[in-house]
């Protein structure tokens, strides 16, 4: 890879030495890597958004009573830790149930138990390799985003990147982690999603958004902002609804909320809860949508620990 100094990236960029140093330290300019006092930056890094600049939308719809929703967790939190055999039981349910739903409503033909069957590792005659890559990958996914968690790592594109590459090892490992080179339009829908030459600033604003702009926002409003604006960049060639739905529990597990799962039986009304969003900036029919489904999985905890 071809690095450049602080000086080199300050005549590319336009900023001053001094603010590039200040990204740097800061994690805002991806692969930059110190040596010493000095800095080395990928001479093909992207210019970083100025933090400094207020990307605020007007968002609608997002405001919501979520006081019922709190009383739950307040309740299923006294009842924290899990025994070991519950806490296990309801890993293996959410990681099998997650990953062949978010897989279905992609076009994968694993059936619930199938998807279980190869998750254990082994193979189903007549599904195709891709298929069971989808599932062994969607596993691993979760895996990260739960160890990103437990680390208390901040949301950054490096993760985001990170997570997108792991859905698509080994079935597209030339786009697996990179943003898309190309224009694309989604089947269905009304939204146009952005130019590609677009994405690097739009990730980065988004980034800054949800770091600055959002913070005031209920957990679940974010959640909902996360995966929603996400998934209207389409910053992938493929894999954004997967990464997007990851995106958005780990916004939730994040703060103490239970993941939700989005079933293929309601492909069709989540598609278009999300279209509304994207063409409109209302988001009332997406955050009641994703709010419905937390309150299922906190009945379903209250279920098992009352």
């Amino acid at each position: 890879m071809k690095y450049m100094s602080i000086s080199e990236a300050s005549n590319k960029w336009q900023i001053s030495a001094r603010r590039i140093r200040v990204l740097c330290s800061e994690g805002r300019i991806e692969g930059a890597v110190k040596f010493g006092r000095n800095w080395s930056i990928p001479y093909d890094a992207v210019k970083p958004a100025d933090a400094r600049v207020s990307y605020r939308k007007s968002y609608e719809g997002i405001v919501y009573d979520f006081s019922g929703i709190d009383e739950m967790k307040e309740k299923i939190d006294k009842h924290r830790p899990f025994s070991k055999q519950l806490a296990d039981s309801l890993h293996e349910k959410l990681i099998i149930e997650w990953t062949y739903n978010s897989n279905a409503i992609e076009g994968n033909t694993l059936t619930l138990s199938e998807t279980k069957v190869v998750l254990e590792g082994i193979t189903i005659g007549g599904k195709s390799v891709v298929e069971h890559l989808e599932a062994i990958n969607h596993r691993e996914a979760i895996l990260y985003l739960e160890e990103i968690i437990s680390h208390n790592e901040p949301l950054s594109e490096w993760n985001i990147k990170n997570i997108h590459a792991l859905i698509l090892k080994e079935i597209d490992n030339q786009n697996a982690g990179r943003y898309r080179m190309e224009n694309v339009v989604i089947g269905g829908a009304i939204h146009i999603p952005p130019k590609h030459y677009e994405i690097s600033s739009l990730m980065q604003n988004l980034i800054l958004e949800y770091k600055e702009e959002w913070q005031s926002y209920h957990p679940i409003v974010r959640a909902t902002l996360l995966h929603g604006e996400f998934v209207k960049i389409h910053p992938f060639i493929d894999g954004n609804g997967r990464t997007s739905r990851l995106l958005l529990n780990f916004e939730l597990m994040k703060n103490g909320y239970p993941p939700i799962i989005i079933k293929k039986e309601n492909r069709a009304q989540y598609y278009n809860v999300l279209d509304h969003a994207h063409t409109t900036m209302d988001y009332q029919p997406f955050l009641e949508f994703v709010a419905k489904l937390v309150i299922e999985s906190e009945k379903l905890l209250l279920s098992l620990v009352e």
